[in-house]
């Protein structure tokens, strides 16, 4: 199993992050799914909602599924002055750094019962406080690098003169509490900043835990409406979850939950949007290799070519690619067979540049 998607949640103490975590880690794929034995206690793996790649294993009837997975990594007690130390949460900063987005939790529910350890609920100023901790997380990493770039510098060395720049535009952005992502920086700027996985250079989805009674119609909520607000001016995605909900869901049989999300007149668990919320943010789709074997799903970002996908399938299948047979999932569910999609003419042959789609069919030819 590949986990496609890794996922960093953050959050203050008492905002429902736990809450939501625990169901996330309750609807999480059976250890059987999984090539190790043990999940560390702070990581759930979940499914990516994608009914097609059961539609397809459906026409092929192969000896295993597997579809797309997403990981989500839970950053224990971040308060205020965590990056100096403050509670639990810096020791757990370091987690996040590897993680491709950062699901920021924030609390839109008022409970006499869970007291807030700011002693009020303001989405607005708890988003600010996880913010700056971020920031300041960050600003100590690129201080050390900016400080030995700059040594380098100062003794002649060309490649430290031509990034110093960058180091010190990033120092001062943070030094002002403005998250990296907000400065809009190249990819050469970027690439030069890659190794030091700058927490506020992930692209943010912000969490908006509401109250069980806010679930059909969440913007009825003064609460979520702050919240909304500011991500919105920050120019970052949110989705409104009751994690409470996401619990008891968790909780239940498929067909129980069926019944239970009906009568709040939900569709489906808040989760599948918060994944396909995070694919949306990061430009993520889902190909499909099939076959009495296996029929799998596997993510890429858009705009990838071909032999780059079939890389991750196995880097000798990239290293040798030929060509690639493609039809799209709509296609061979339509025609109900690969004998009847090349009868059609629907079976593509394509090269080196072609780009995946969302919902391709691949076969990719190679030799090495």
């Amino acid at each position: 199993m590949s986990t496609n998607l890794q996922i960093g949640i953050v959050g203050l103490p008492n905002v429902g992050k736990s809450t939501l975590f625990n169901a996330i880690t309750k609807a999480g794929a059976e250890a059987a799914n999984f090539p190790f034995c043990t999940i560390e206690p702070n990581v759930g793996v979940v499914e990516v909602p994608d009914h097609r790649i059961y539609d397809l294993a459906g026409l092929f009837h192969p000896k295993k599924v597997t579809p797309a997975f997403t990981r989500f990594v839970d950053i224990a007690g971040l308060v205020a002055g965590a990056s100096r130390g403050e509670g639990l949460g810096n020791q757990f900063l370091s987690h996040i750094r590897e993680t491709d987005a950062i699901a920021h939790v924030v609390r839109c529910f008022e409970n006499g019962d869970i007291t807030h350890v700011e002693g009020s609920v303001d989405p607005v100023r708890d988003m600010e406080i996880i913010n700056t901790e971020l920031c300041l997380a960050d600003l100590d990493s690129v201080e050390k690098k900016k400080n030995k770039v700059a040594k380098l510098a100062s003794s002649g060395i060309k490649e430290a003169k031509l990034v110093l720049p960058v180091y010190e535009k990033v120092y001062a952005a943070l030094s002002d509490g403005k998250p990296v992502r907000s400065l809009g920086l190249s990819d050469d700027e970027k690439e030069v900043l890659r190794e030091l996985n700058l927490l506020t250079l992930k692209p943010v989805l912000y969490v908006l835990n509401t109250s069980e009674d806010d679930v059909s119609d969440p913007m009825s909520s003064p609460l979520v409406q702050k919240a909304a607000a500011q991500a919105e001016k920050e120019g970052a995605k949110w989705v409104p979850i009751s994690a409470e909900i996401e619990q008891e869901v968790s909780e239940l049989d498929p067909e129980e939950a069926k019944v239970f999300l009906a009568d709040l007149g939900e569709k489906e668990p808040g989760l599948n949007r918060l994944i396909r919320a995070a694919y949306s943010l990061l430009g993520l789709i889902n190909f499909f290799t099939v076959g009495e074997d296996e029929c799998r799903s596997w993510t890429v970002r858009e705009g990838t070519k071909a032999p780059k996908a079939a890389g991750k399938i196995h880097t000798d299948i990239e290293r040798g690619f030929i060509r690639a047979e493609i039809v799209s999932y709509d296609d061979l569910m339509a025609c109900g067979s690969y004998a009847a999609v090349r009868e059609k003419g629907l079976l593509r042959v394509e090269g080196k540049d072609y780009i995946i789609q969302d919902g391709d069919v691949a076969y990719f030819r190679f030799n090495v």
